[in-house]
């Protein structure tokens, strides 16, 4: 359960896309908007809840926004693994460009405390772990591309509007390193949710199986379901491991201001 549910914590402050060579202004979570998920694992129909939650930061010549991935887990896994996290992206709306991810918390083995900061004049990214000081590392930022925290990245899949068979590509940031994905449109399904019945677009994201690392690498895979009624809501996603998958419904839904 503990690489779970750093992964699935990691997962949500990241699934989601203006990570592109071109600026975009950043629309994944908007001021105010917050969504709720019951997490599933193994037998565990309600191991954790994740809520995601955009705040604005807006002062003269300075327009961002705070996206806080907030994790714990519950009841009998609660007993068994009680885990704590907080994870913030700090994104600047205008240019859709991340600034930096703050991670805090802790499980039972260890507190958490890292902090992931870019600099875009020098193009690198400098990863700070405070516990675990030997991950600490500097790395350059790939290409021209701009990265995206991965869960701001699939949340803001909902404005594409892809068709099946469609793809866009991506950088996104996750964990102390990066990504270049291309998530791909597979179909439409029908999801149930603690909040209705949805018709939903289903969103992978893939990486190039002669680059792949991390998780990619291990055989893991991400979903995220898009509904289709006009809401465009991210009302599923899912973490499969080569040991279980994590999956998460969406449970509440909070409106932007």
């Amino acid at each position: 359960m503990a690489g779970v549910s750093t992964r699935v914590k990691s997962l949500l402050l990241f699934l989601l896309l203006p990570g592109l060579a071109l600026a975009a202004p950043f629309t994944a979570i908007r001021d105010g908007e917050s969504f709720t998920y019951k997490v599933g694992f193994a037998i565990f129909s309600h191991a954790g809840n994740i809520t995601l939650s955009g705040q604005a930061e807006t002062t003269p010549g300075q327009d961002r926004i705070r996206v806080t991935a907030d994790t714990r887990s519950r009841g009998m896994v609660r007993g068994l693994y009680e885990f704590d996290s907080t994870a913030v992206a700090l994104i600047d709306r205008p240019t859709g460009r991340l600034l930096g991810v703050k991670e805090t918390g802790a499980d039972p083995k260890r507190p958490i405390d890292n902090e992931f900061q870019i600099d875009y004049e020098k193009r690198v990214a400098t990863f700070t772990d405070r516990v675990r000081t030997h991950r600490s590392a500097t790395l350059p930022l790939p290409g021209d591309s701009d990265p995206i925290d991965l869960i701001s990245a699939l949340v803001q899949t909902r404005d594409w509007d892809l068709k099946p068979g469609e793809k866009r590509d991506l950088v996104v940031q996750f964990g102390r390193d990066f990504y270049p994905l291309s998530i791909h449109a597979e179909g439409y399904e029908e999801v149930r949710t603690p909040m209705g019945k949805y018709r939903t677009l289903v969103l992978v994201p893939r990486m190039d199986p002669a680059k792949a690392k991390g998780l990619f690498k291990r055989g893991g895979e991400i979903k995220v379901w898009i509904a289709q009624d006009g809401s465009k809501l991210p009302v599923k996603m899912q973490l499969k491991l080569n040991f279980g998958a994590a999956t998460l419904l969406l449970s509440e839904y909070q409106p932007p201001k």
